[in-house]
């Protein structure tokens, strides 16, 4: 269901017709001007429904716990979050939930995300530039795949582990935007059980406070690496920044299992980009079997 401005549909009524024809996947996106519309709390208590998507200017106002138990699939875009509680409300009636994508979402009233679901499989956080002041707290042990996109999440959140609290133990691939290498240790470290790690580093030119090195490598070095990682991803790796090179090293010298490490840069020099490719070809690989791949 797709509204805009001048609408003359109830969506209420239109919701309800819905629900009861058992409907099992709905879409609700609400372009105005006015005020936000708040989603029915009635509906929030649909047997049938497995795909929810709720889009722009829509308000998740949830004071009571929902009882969604067939629900596989749930994306909040640009949405309205009102308070901590209808977050905790949605995500803990959702038993059977297993994916999950929260994109750039308004909370004003919200410090603290929290994502505690035992089912989730697969998990994807985008955050804009001003939710700065946001944290997440995630407890997912059963997930296998996490996206996650946004500078301030990565730098504040990430780095520091302060204000993410991870539970990861069942993840096997992650795709990571950071701008900065120090974002990714603390992640490793809560991940045995990874086998493919992509990571895609923001422009250099926003990471010129990075140029010196402050990067030391962990006294432990992370289970996954030891027995766990196979495939390795780097894009937009420049290998300007000290930082960005050793924990490349770092990755290949410690990586046992590792198959392949893809690193690219479409905008590289031709002798930049083989000085770099040399440069890591020279590092001593745990894995024998290690194929290196720049491009």
């Amino acid at each position: 269901m797709n509204f805009g401005r001048g609408s003359t549909m109830d969506i209420g009524v239109l919701l309800g017709v819905a629900f009861g024809l058992h409907v099992r996947e709905l879409e609700l996106q609400v372009y105005s001007g006015g005020e936000p519309y708040r989603f029915p709390t009635s509906l929030y208590n649909c047997g049938t429904l497995e795909t929810l998507k709720l889009g722009p200017n829509v308000l998740v106002d949830v004071p009571f716990p929902v009882c969604l138990k067939a629900l596989t699939t749930l994306r909040l875009y640009k949405v309205i979050v009102k308070d901590e509680r209808s977050v905790v409300n949605l995500l803990s009636g959702c038993s059977s939930l297993e994916n999950l994508e929260v994109i750039t979402c308004t909370h004003s009233d919200v410090k603290t995300f929290t994502i505690a679901v035992p089912s989730l499989q697969r998990l994807t956080l985008i955050t804009s530039i001003d939710e700065y002041q946001l944290a997440y707290v995630i407890n997912v042990p059963s997930l296998k795949y996490l996206y996650l996109r946004g500078q301030i999440l990565l730098t504040c959140v990430v780095s520091s582990m302060k204000k993410f609290l991870v539970s990861l133990t069942s993840l096997k691939r992650l795709t990571l935007e950071i701008d900065s290498p120090l974002d990714l240790m603390p992640v490793l470290d809560n991940s045995p059980n990874l086998q493919a790690l992509k990571l895609i580093t923001v422009s250099i030119i926003t990471r010129f406070h990075l140029l010196k090195g402050d990067w030391s490598p962990p006294k432990y070095v992370a289970e996954c690496l030891l027995n766990r990682l196979e495939t390795f991803v780097w894009e937009n790796y420049e290998g300007e920044i000290e930082d960005e090179r050793e924990v490349a090293q770092y990755i290949l010298r410690n990586a046992s299992c590792l198959e392949t490490a893809t690193f690219s840069r479409t905008d590289i020099h031709p002798e930049k980009r083989l000085e770099r490719l040399k440069e890591l070809e020279s590092v001593v690989r745990a894995s024998n079997s290690c194929q290196l791949v720049f491009k």
